[in-house]
């Protein structure tokens, strides 16, 4: 527990500016932020920023720097003070994603384009997700309108190219893929809607009912039961209680009596094909429609009861807004993500699907985690007719 709250510290606190200049120079580092940290108890710590950096030529500009300990992949940056070894790169340099560079790059992205026989010509590309070592999602506007470019390992694309297409061709709407690259690159067809976590946060006044998106999920192909078993979040539980003890060394004996109680409440379930990460930005949502499943890297074999109490739990512990801005998870306010998950699990469990069965008590425990009260009245498992009101 001690050596993950050093990695963490070493890489956000006041030490990790020293990191980040030595890895900026010859420019001179101004300010820095760190963005994002993935803790991994006994595996070490990586680590995402925004930085500043001043040139020797006079320029300012903004970039974005990762840092980790643990196992330093091949082509980062090595600081060794002779205690603690630190890898760290400079976007979109990222040793574990070789084909970053290129998603990154708008001239490269034309000449991919146009080899795929998408259109040439120029692109305008925006990053809309970075895990560093992991993944990224890069969006390319061209000729031929709007595609994304997803950078996975290289040896995880051909895998994550044939299942989009599995999942196309049995009409579950995932992204088409139109090709892949051998270091990693994936060119997606973008889907319409909005995610259903914009559309509960904004109030959107039309969404769709819970069936549908049940229905989605039973829509999932056979052929993805096939293979090695996905953990259900229940049995996931001790690795995420044994990171919040990483972080916050405070709460390690509450995080683990949580993780306990979920693991007593969650049980394996028939083997189905799930999602394995479903929660409310996966979906994307255009009134009662639901338009896209997303980021299907996860999809397989897993536990039938995975899927609702993930969801539930997840819009349970969300922030959420109203038309005069963001609103905390208390359930006093109308909309409030509390009462999308009570309705959430209300229908599910309504259904009485053995394929899609949910434990309620997990999404009160992340409620309670989350707040420190027990869920309100209005998140208590009632009949309702749909989805809640939002905003006032």
């Amino acid at each position: 527990m001690l050596e993950g709250v050093l990695m963490s510290h070493l890489l956000t606190g006041p030490d990790a500016g020293d990191l980040l200049g030595v890895a900026v120079r010859p420019g001179r580092l101004l300010a820095w932020r760190a963005r994002q940290v993935d803790q991994q108890p006994g595996r070490g710590c990586t680590a995402a920023y925004d930085v500043r950096v001043r040139w020797p030529d006079g320029r300012d500009t903004d970039e974005r720097l990762a840092a980790c300990t643990g196992r330093i992949p091949a082509g980062a940056a090595v600081l060794d003070d002779g205690q603690e070894r630190v890898g760290v790169w400079r976007y979109p340099h990222d040793p574990d994603l070789p084909a970053l560079a290129t998603a990154a790059d708008e001239t490269a992205v034309a000449a991919l384009l146009d080899g795929f026989d998408l259109g040439g010509g120029p692109v305008r590309l925006a990053l809309r997700a970075y895990r560093p070592r992991r993944r990224a999602i890069i969006e390319a506007v061209g000729e031929r309108g709007r595609l994304f470019l997803k950078v996975v390992r290289p040896d995880r694309v051909r895998r994550l190219h044939e299942r989009h297409r599995m999942l196309v061709g049995a009409g579950v709407p995932a992204a088409p893929s139109l090709g892949h690259t051998p270091d990693g690159l994936l060119v997606l067809q973008a889907l319409p809607g909005r995610t259903l976590r914009e559309a509960l946060r904004y109030g959107f006044p039309v969404l769709p009912p819970a069936s549908a998106v049940l229905a989605l999920l039973d829509q999932l192909p056979a052929e993805l039961a096939r293979g090695r078993r996905r953990r259900s979040w229940a049995e996931k539980a001790p690795h995420y209680a044994a990171v919040v003890g990483a972080a916050l060394p405070s709460s390690a004996e509450q995080a683990a009596a949580i993780a306990s109680a979920i693991r007593a409440e969650g049980g394996r379930g028939e083997i189905v094909p799930v999602h394995g990460d479903l929660y409310e930005a996966q979906l994307l949502v255009a009134g009662e429609r639901v338009t896209g499943l997303l980021d299907i890297d996860t999809a397989g074999p897993g536990s039938a009861s995975t899927t609702s109490p993930a969801c539930s739990a997840t819009c349970t512990c969300s922030p959420t807004s109203t038309r005069h801005g963001p609103q905390p998870s208390t359930g006093s306010v109308p909309g409030t993500s509390a009462r999308s998950s009570g309705w959430w699990t209300r229908r599910t469990c309504a259904t009485g699907s053995p394929r899609w069965c949910c434990r309620w008590r997990p999404a009160r425990i992340a409620y309670r985690s989350r707040t420190g009260r027990p869920p309100p009245a209005a998140a208590s498992p009632s009949p309702s007719a749909g989805w809640p009101a939002h905003g006032p």
